[in-house]
C-alpha cells in the first residue's frame, strides 16, 4: 500500500484587505476640536443679573469715573463689575482702597438687588462711611403707577 504524502498546503492570500490609517483621521478630529474650542466665546460671569427696587424718583445722569458697586441676590459683591473675594468689611475695604487713587473720592452709586440681604447693603455703606466717600446714591428702577 502506498502511502500519499499527508500535508497540507496553505493557500497564500494573494488580495489582503485594505487596511485604513487612522492616523490623518485622528489630526483631522483634534485640528477640529482645538478650532472650535477657541473660537467659541465663554459667556462671563460677572454680568450678573440684579432686579433693582422701585421708586418714584427721577433717575440722575452717570458720571465719567463713578464707582459701580453691585450686589446680587446671594450677597456677591462686585466693584465696577470685578467680583470682590468676599463681602466681609476688610476685603471690600481693601479692593475700594486698590480701586480709588489717594485723596480722590469719586461718587459711587450701589446697585443692590431687590431680594439681596439688607446686612450687605449696610456693610458697604459702613465701607463707603468709613473711608470718607461723601457721594453715595443707590440704584433704583422707576415704579410703574
Amino acid at each position: 500500500m502506498d502511502q500519499k504524502n499527508n500535508t497540507m498546503k496553505f493557500i497564500k492570500e494573494t488580495n489582503p484587505s485594505p487596511k485604513l490609517n487612522m492616523t490623518s483621521l485622528i489630526d483631522v478630529v483634534f485640528l477640529l476640536l482645538i478650532f472650535f474650542m477657541v473660537t467659541t466665546t465663554f459667556e462671563k460671569q460677572a454680568k450678573l443679573k440684579i432686579e433693582l427696587p422701585e421708586a418714584t424718583e427721577k433717575v440722575k445722569n452717570q458720571e465719567k469715573n463713578q464707582i459701580i458697586i453691585s450686589i446680587s441676590q446671594k450677597g456677591a459683591i462686585y466693584l465696577n463689575n470685578n467680583e470682590v473675594l468676599n463681602s466681609q468689611y476688610g476685603s471690600i475695604a481693601n479692593s475700594l482702597k486698590q480701586l480709588v487713587k489717594s485723596g480722590e473720592k469719586p461718587p459711587v452709586v450701589i446697585r443692590a438687588d431687590a431680594n439681596a440681604a439688607h446686612k450687605h447693603v449696610v456693610t458697604v455703606m459702613d465701607v463707603l462711611a468709613d473711608l470718607d466717600f461723601v457721594s453715595v446714591s443707590i440704584a433704583t428702577t422707576q415704579s410703574q403707577k
